[in-house]
């Protein structure tokens, strides 16, 4: 299952571009920096926030 890479602030509406920093909980609520940051980085409905991770183009090579 992967994680939903949400376009959108949860709490001001501001556009979260995919490699951009954003703020998720574990139930994938997606805040910006500064609603996460102005909530303590605490989720309102669920707890901790953690910055999103970013997806990138291509994986590296896996080493063997």
């Amino acid at each position: 299952m992967s994680l939903k890479m949400r376009e959108l602030c949860g709490r001001c509406g501001v556009s979260l571009s995919q490699d951009g920093v954003a703020f998720v909980c574990s139930y994938e609520c997606t805040f910006c920096e500064g609603c996460a940051g102005g909530m303590g980085n605490v989720c309102p409905n669920c707890g901790e926030l953690v910055r999103r991770p970013r997806r990138v183009e291509s994986a590296p090579a896996k080493r063997t």
